[in-house]
């Protein structure tokens, strides 16, 4: 992401905090941005690191409660990838993607997206308001197959 991309999503993510009675604090703020910055594929753990390089005041528990927040809020979502450990992702327009490989687990993100009509489709048939969706495909990249 560009700086500009950066500074538009962080200000998405203030005024989402905003519109539920939420603030953006000082600490909440660091914890967006180390997310922003590293493309959203983190552990709390791993953020948590980023964040101590730059400062060590932020604490782990206001890491995992800020993580939490923002998931109950959509703006992310934990994904395990069979790694044990949640891995925290940007939403971004509420929907993310991956390709994963069978055989060595990489991960692809790609944009294309064509699943608004699956989507309102679902919603129709079940009586759901879908908000956004995730999607993962697993097989195997071109150095596994």
């Amino acid at each position: 992401m560009n700086e500009q991309s950066l500074d538009t999503r962080l200000n998405e993510i203030q005024m989402a905090l905003k519109q539920k009675g939420y603030r953006l604090t000082s600490s909440r703020q660091k914890i967006v941005q180390a997310l922003l910055d590293c493309g959203g594929h983190i552990t709390a753990d791993g953020l948590l690191e980023v964040i101590h390089q730059t400062d060590i005041t932020v604490g782990r528990m206001t890491v995992y409660r800020t993580l939490e927040l923002l998931s109950e809020l959509g703006l992310i979502r934990p994904v395990y990838q069979g790694t044990g450990a949640a891995h925290y992702i940007l939403l971004d327009g509420g929907h993310h993607h991956h390709l994963i490989c069978s055989g060595c687990d990489a991960v692809f993100e790609f944009d294309e997206c064509s699943l608004q009509e699956v989507g309102q489709l679902l919603a129709e048939r079940f009586n759901f308001a879908v908000e956004g969706h995730l999607v993962e495909f697993y097989g195997r990249c071109q150095n596994c197959q």
